[in-house]
């Protein structure tokens, strides 16, 4: 790899990072003065519902495929109706992400994008 890609990785994994860390900071300093001030350290009502939106808003772009053929609306398809099912059956988290991508790229894999 040359220079400029480890440049864009670092600069990527420090975003990241400071993208986690910032707020946390921010929220733990927050919550420190809050209790010193009242006795009551409270989340705001704005940070509760930050977690719910970014989740939809991935979800909501993960629903169209970025190559717009047959196969890939199709694996689509596949991942979201994978993903529900075992959502209904287990109402966790990680398992019903993990199995919704495996379906996603196993059909991927699986189907040839000639379909189209």
């Amino acid at each position: 790899m040359d220079t400029s890609m480890w440049l864009a990785l670092v600069s990527i994994a420090i975003g990241t990072y400071l993208i986690r860390l910032l707020p946390y900071m921010w929220m733990k300093r927050s919550l420190a003065k809050r209790q010193t001030e009242d006795g009551v350290g409270s989340m705001p009502t704005w940070l509760t519902i930050l977690g719910p939106t970014m989740i939809a808003a991935m979800f909501g772009t993960s629903l169209v495929p970025a190559h717009s053929d047959v196969v890939s609306w199709f694996a689509t398809g596949v991942g979201i109706l994978v993903t529900f099912g075992v959502w209904t059956r287990t109402r966790s988290m990680g398992l019903p992400i993990l199995c919704g991508v495996v379906a996603f790229g196993v059909i991927r894999l699986l189907l040839p994008v000639s379909l189209v």
